[in-house]
């Protein structure tokens, strides 16, 4: 199962994929900066996103591959990128308005489709955890 931890650049995307890959069971991480690094492709053009794209999403699906569930977190900013990751489940936290980067606020795309969407801070951990688990189950 492939999980996708979204939101805008400040949002709280890492903090919360840090905290479910402590509790999940079989769970891989993969956070979008470090696999960014790990390319050495800071390339944030339209092309450039969408490539970023597919490579999470070719890497959570090696993980899933071998039985894993793989978290990430990244912005996926446009429908097209979310499209191209095609994640399982998908948690958007829609806690703030802009971030500091103008040029990913000029081009983020509301989400129209979500498992979960996480309006403030004030989330319940085991309740991300069970709707997760009872996705990954049905």
């Amino acid at each position: 199962m492939k999980i996708l931890v979204m939101g805008l650049p400040g949002a709280g995307k890492t903090t919360l994929a840090a905290q479910l890959h402590k509790k999940l069971r079989d769970c891989i991480w993969l956070n979008a900066d470090e696999v960014r690094k790990e390319a050495d492709d800071w390339d944030f053009s339209e092309e450039g996103r969408l490539r970023q794209a597919q490579r999470m999403a070719d890497f959570a699906q090696a993980q899933v591959t071998q039985g894993k569930l793989a978290l990430c977190d990244f912005v996926a900013p446009t429908a097209s990128t979310r499209k191209t990751f095609n994640a399982d489940f998908t948690i958007w936290l829609d806690t703030i308005d802009e971030s500091r980067f103008e040029d990913t606020n000029a081009l983020f795309e509301w989400p129209t489709q979500f498992d979960l969407r996480l309006a403030d801070w004030n989330y319940s951990l085991d309740s991300i955890i069970d709707a997760i688990e009872a996705k990954r189950s049905a």
